[in-house]
This record gives structure tokens, sequence and C-alpha cells, in this order.
């Protein structure tokens, strides 16, 4: 099940298009400004970002500017009234993928929706500095060679190429990389950092004291 982040500030429209997109297979959040959407991208991965532009807080453009210097490639679409050429050509500049103007079509935004989906799976490769994600083959590749990773050195990897630049808290990284049943802890966690930061030496993990770790791209 794909995973959107739906940020709008007008509640009952933002009701009527999470009920649309949830109708046809989709899991949503959904948040009413910028400041709480670029936090939601902080802990959670989302497959679609939907996006307004006027919005409290951070504007969309400027929220997903911010994301793309992050290096979170996580698709973009913006829904806006605006119609005037320079916001579309400000929305596409910030890193969007696509663009509609409101009053939209359901059918349109569901096509739209699904063929960026569609084409970002085909692509399957996700890239932090050195570091590419074979999404295709599960597989994570260093200065273009395999790195041979456990399972779990896979998982934390992964975390933190898609978070790259940005630090990953510590519960989030132990909750993604082990059930309560298996009980993760710091030291745990220590050593499978430190077993990745010798796969990677052109690249640097940073241990952001009391917090979690940053890949640095």
């Amino acid at each position: 099940m794909n995973k959107i982040l739906l940020l709008e500030d007008n509640s009952l429209f933002a009701d009527t298009l999470v009920d649309l997109l949830e109708e046809n297979g989709f899991k949503v959040l959904h948040v009413p400004n910028g400041q709480s959407a670029l936090d939601k991208t902080f802990t959670q991965k989302f497959d679609l970002y939907l996006l307004d532009i006027n919005v409290p807080l951070i504007d969309g453009i400027t929220l997903l500017k911010e994301l793309r210097d992050s290096n979170d490639n996580t698709p973009a679409i913006f829904l806006t009234s605006h119609k005037d050429k320079e916001m579309l050509k400000k929305s596409f500049m910030s890193g969007g993928d696509d663009f509609l103007t409101k009053p939209f079509d359901s059918d349109e935004l569901l096509l739209r929706i699904n063929a960026l989906l569609k084409r970002v799976k085909n692509d399957g490769v996700e890239c932090a500095g050195l570091l590419c994600h074979d999404n295709t083959h599960k597989r994570i590749l260093y200065d273009n060679k395999e790195l041979e990773l456990s399972k779990k050195e896979y998982e934390l990897l992964l975390l933190l190429m898609r978070h790259a630049n940005s630090t990953v808290p510590k519960e989030m990284m132990l909750d993604e990389l082990w059930s309560s049943s298996e009980g993760g802890s710091d030291g745990a966690l220590r050593v499978y950092i430190n077993r990745i930061k010798q796969l990677i030496p052109q690249m640097s993990i940073e241990n952001i004291r009391g917090i979690g770790y940053k890949l640095v791209s």
C-alpha cells in the first residue's frame, strides 16, 4: 500500500481528498501546515507528497526545496489554486514532479498519481552520495560495487540513505529494525553503525549525541 503525505490547510477539502485516496487503496497522512509536514518526513517514509502551496508556517514550495536539498527524492505533486506560469515554474524549480490547479477532476488526480508512482517504481534506484539502492534487486551499491550486508545492516543503511543529511532518531532506528520481542539496544545499534562505517570509508555517519545518527552525503 503506497503511503501519501497530504499537506492541505483546508480541512473540508482535505477530508474529501483523504476519502478519495483511501477508497482507491492509498494510506494517507494529512497535515495542515508545512512545519508539521517537515516533522513527519523526519520520522516516516512516504511514497508520494501531495502539497498545497499557500499553507501556514512553511509554504509548500519552500518545504519541498528543503526536502530536495536534504536528498529527499520522494515524488511530489503540487495541488494549488494558482494559475500563473511563474508559480508553475517555481513549483518545478523546487523539485516538484507535477502540478494540478484547483478545482481538478478526481480521476485526473488518480491518473497522475498512479503514473508518477509507476515511473518511480520502474526507475527503482535511490542514491545518496556514493550509495545507491537498487529497489528491484534489493541491494545497495557503494561506488558502483554491491555491498555484502546482513538483513539488519541493509535495513539500517537504507533508512539512513532515505534520510540522508538529516538526523535519524535512535528510537526510530530501533523501532524499524527490531521487533518488541527482539529488544534492540543502543549497544547493538552502535555495532551495526560501526560495521557500516567500515564498508563506506569515503562517506560519513555522524553520531548526533543523545539524538541519533546522520548519513552525510
